[in-house]
């Protein structure tokens, strides 16, 4: 399985792939950006047996992969930031229909205003979590020094964990579809946990 998911990863393409996949699922939350993300940090970990000739082809560099997820998710949050702050009044309308996305508005305004923003960096892992904080900071009008920097921490710790779930899973548990999947299902634990503690928090 290392030289089939060693010759799926070859060549810059897959760090296109995963910039592309995570600058886009901040509007369609739906795009598997973690799977390809962990993908690529399995293909990784294949680099490891190049030495001894096990692996033939180029294999993503763990820091270049993490750098470009963490980058290309804080251009997605500052795009719909800036998106959600030209809205207007239509987009005011739109969220004070969802009882959803005012209380998130409201809990984002109160974190930003004390001058933390756990919220932003929790709603990153969750499911459409990202999409909803990005959205509300831009049509609040919360300012970009308050949401940014959170913005680039929350970036940053997922690509982190994401890349980390690929090519330690594939570490200690060998290139099998059984590290896959366990790397796939503590991603997915993990956007539960966080999506968990985000209710909490707005009850």
């Amino acid at each position: 399985m290392f030289e089939n998911v060693g010759a799926l990863a070859a060549g810059p393409w897959i760090y296109a792939a995963v910039v592309l996949s995570v600058l886009l699922d901040v509007f369609v939350p739906v795009l598997p950006s973690g799977v390809l993300v962990i993908t690529a940090g399995t293909a990784a970990a294949a680099g490891s047996g190049a030495a001894a000739g096990q692996v033939p082809h180029n294999v993503p560099d763990l820091l270049v992969l993490i750098l470009a997820a963490a980058t290309a998710s804080v251009l997605g949050d500052l795009v719909a930031y800036r998106l959600a702050w030209r809205g207007g009044a239509r987009l005011d309308r739109a969220i004070a229909r969802s009882r959803r996305l005012t209380t998130a508005q409201e809990r984002l305004g109160d974190a930003l205003a004390r001058g933390g923003g756990a919220l932003v960096v929790l709603a990153r892992f969750a499911p459409a979590g990202r999409s909803v904080v990005s959205f509300c900071a831009g049509a609040a009008h919360r300012r970009a020094r308050d949401f940014v920097p959170w913005s680039a921490l929350a970036g940053l710790s997922w690509a982190a964990y994401s890349v980390a779930l690929g090519y330690y899973g594939a570490q200690w548990l060998g290139a099998t579809w059984l590290a896959t999947a366990v790397s796939f299902a503590a991603l997915f634990a993990a956007g539960a946990a966080a999506g968990f503690l985000m209710r909490r928090q707005a009850v």
